[in-house]
C-alpha cells in the first residue's frame, strides 16, 4: 500500500509540469486566436450610389472581398487582363466576357478561388450583354479594334457596340459605367478609328449621361503594339519623317487609374490620361536602339501614298497586318491637353524607366546582361551614390548633364 502511493507521488509532479506546459501553450495561442477570428469577422459596410449595400470583409490582399461586382468588357485585351488582375487583388468579384475559351483562361489564376465569373458572350446579342452585367456595380468596357475585319467594322464596334452596352447598362440600373476610349477621339479627324471612337463616346453620353469617359494615349508594356513593333518593324514608324509626336503611357498606369475609379464616390466627364511627356517618333526608335544594342535601321523613309497601297494590298492576306488607317495615324499627333491623373491617385512613369523590360529580349546574348544607356537627346540624368564613411550613410544625389548619359545601375565611387 505504501509502495503503491509512493508510486503516484513520483508520477505527480509529471503530470503537473505537463498540464502546466499545456496551459502555457494555450495561453499563448489564445491571443493570435482571437486576433484571427477577429480579422475574419471584421466588416465595413458601404452604400453604393444605387442604394444597393457592399459588404466588405476578410483581410487585405488576395483572398479579401469588397463585396462589389465589376464587368470587364474587353477583358481579354492588352490593357484588359491587368485591370481584371488589380480588380481581383482588390477583393472585387469580377464577371469576364469572353469569345474564345483560350483567351480567357489566364485571367482565372489572377482572383481567389469562386473570384473570377467567366461568361461568353456576343456583341451583337442584347440577352448575352445583360447576362454578364445583370449583377454588376461596375462595367468597364474596353471593347475596340485596331484595324477592321468583314465581321466587325470601327463603327459595328466602337459605335453601335458602344452604344448597346451603355443603354443595357442603364436598363439594368448598373450604378457606374466606364468607357475606354483614345487620347486622340475626334468627330473631325482624318482617321477613322479615332473618328469612331469620338462617335461612340456622343452615343454612350446620351445612353448613360452619368458614364466616365477615359481617353488614354498610347499605351507600352508586355504584349504592347508599341515598343515591340518598334524593335520588329521600325521601317514602318519612319513615317512623316519619323516627326510624330506621341505621349506613351504606361498600361499599369492605366490598369491602376480605372482600378481606382471603383473606389471614387462619383466621377462623371472625361478623363485624358496621356504620357507624362511628348516624344517624337525618331526618338523613340533611338530610344529602341540604344536600349537593345541593335544599329539603327537603314530602311528608307516610305513616302505616304506608297504605304497606304502597300497596306491596301496587305489587307488581301489571312492574318492581321498593318491597315491603311494604322498608316493615316502614324501622321497624326497626339492631343496637347492636360492629364487628369491626380483625380484618380496615379502617377504616371516615364517609358525610360520600363523600355529595359519590355525590350531586352530582343538583345542578342552578348548583350543580354549589358547596362542599359539612353539616348543622347534625353541628356538630363540622375546619378544615385550612395557613401558611407564612419558609419554615418549620406545620400548623394547628383544632376549631370553629359553628351553621353552613363549607364543606369553605375554607382559613383
Amino acid at each position: 500500500m505504501n509502495r503503491r502511493y509512493r508510486r503516484r507521488r513520483q508520477t505527480t509532479p509529471t503530470h503537473f509540469l505537463s498540464a502546466v506546459s499545456t496551459m502555457l501553450a494555450t495561453a499563448r495561442q489564445l491571443p493570435r486566436a482571437i486576433v484571427s477570428q477577429q480579422r475574419r469577422g471584421l466588416a465595413d459596410l458601404v452604400t453604393l450610389p444605387s442604394g444597393k449595400p457592399a459588404i466588405s470583409y476578410g483581410p487585405a490582399g488576395r483572398s479579401a472581398s469588397t463585396g462589389q461586382v465589376a464587368t470587364v468588357f474587353g477583358c481579354t485585351s492588352f490593357l484588359g487582363r491587368y485591370l481584371v488582375a488589380k480588380l481581383a487583388k482588390a477583393g472585387t468579384h469580377v464577371v469576364i466576357p469572353y469569345r474564345d475559351e483560350d483567351e480567357k483562361r489566364h485571367l482565372r489564376v489572377t482572383g481567389d478561388l469562386g473570384q473570377i465569373t467567366s461568361l461568353e458572350w456576343d456583341l451583337r446579342r442584347e440577352d448575352q450583354i445583360a447576362e454578364c452585367l445583370r449583377h454588376s456595380d461596375i462595367v468597364y468596357n474596353l471593347v475596340g479594334r485596331d484595324y477592321e475585319t468583314k465581321n466587325f467594322d470601327f463603327n459595328s464596334v466602337h459605335v453601335s457596340g458602344a452604344e448597346r452596352i451603355a443603354r443595357i447598362a442603364a436598363e439594368h440600373g448598373v450604378s457606374r459605367l466606364v468607357h475606354v476610349s483614345h487620347l486622340n477621339a475626334s468627330t473631325t479627324s482624318t482617321s477613322a478609328f479615332y473618328k469612331s471612337k469620338a462617335l461612340g463616346e456622343e452615343k454612350v453620353k446620351a445612353a448613360f449621361p452619368t458614364a466616365t469617359i477615359v481617353r488614354p494615349a498610347t499605351m507600352f508594356g508586355h504584349e504592347d503594339k508599341f515598343l515591340n513593333n518598334m524593335a520588329f518593324w521600325p521601317i514602318w514608324w519612319k513615317l512623316n519623317d519619323m516627326q510624330t509626336k506621341v505621349r506613351p503611357v504606361h498600361v499599369l498606369d492605366v490598369a491602376q487609374a480605372l482600378t481606382n475609379i471603383l473606389t471614387i464616390p462619383s466621377l462623371p466627364g472625361t478623363l485624358n490620361l496621356p504620357g507624362p511627356s511628348t516624344l517624337t517618333h525618331e526618338y523613340l526608335l533611338t530610344l529602341v536602339s540604344s536600349v537593345t544594342y541593335h544599329p539603327p535601321s537603314k530602311a528608307p523613309v516610305i513616302p505616304k501614298k506608297l504605304a497606304l497601297l502597300l497596306t491596301k494590298a496587305a489587307q488581301n492576306i489571312w492574318w492581321p497586318a498593318l491597315s491603311p488607317d494604322e498608316v493615316e495615324r502614324r501622321y497624326i499627333d497626339d492631343a496637347e491637353v492636360e492629364g487628369d491623373w491626380d483625380k484618380v491617385g496615379v502617377r504616371p512613369d516615364e517609358i525610360e524607366d520600363h523600355a529595359i523590360t519590355y525590350l531586352r529580349r530582343y538583345r542578342s546574348a552578348e548583350n543580354y546582361t549589358r547596362p542599359v544607356v539612353l539616348p543622347s537627346s534625353r541628356q538630363a540624368s540622375m546619378w544615385a551614390c550612395t557613401v558611407t564613411f564612419r558609419s554615418v550613410h549620406v545620400e548623394l544625389y547628383m544632376h549631370l548633364y553629359l553628351d553621353s548619359p552613363p549607364a543606369f545601375g553605375v554607382l559613383l565611387p
